[in-house]
Formats: structure tokens, C-alpha cells, sequence
């Protein structure tokens, strides 16, 4: 597996856990979790178009 896919799924994993966390428990970095989110979709979206040589 591709490391730009494997940090992309990392992060957008903790941004989740990140989300569930903060609907529990409020604490001041929450909006950041919802940010990791976006960046792992968007790490996961450019490794997928560097494999296909940016052709979708």
C-alpha cells in the first residue's frame, strides 16, 4: 500500500475519533478533528490519482 494512501486513511481515522471524542466531551481542538477529516479524504484522493497517473 502507498504511504501517502496509509497516512491518508490514518488521519482521517484519528479526525473520526477525534469527532466521536468531541460529541461526548467537549474540548477546545474538536473543530480540528473535523479538518483531519478533509485532509485524509484528500491524502487518500491523491495517492488513488498518482497510481492511476492522474487519469480517474
Amino acid at each position: 500500500m502507498n504511504r501517502v494512501r496509509l497516512a491518508g486513511f490514518g488521519v482521517a481515522a484519528l479526525g473520526v475519533v477525534g469527532y466521536v471524542v468531541g460529541i461526548s466531551v467537549a474540548y477546545a481542538g474538536r473543530a480540528f478533528s473535523l479538518t483531519a477529516v478533509m485532509v485524509g479524504i484528500t491524502l487518500v484522493a491523491i495517492a488513488r490519482a498518482s497510481e492511476t497517473g492522474g487519469e480517474t
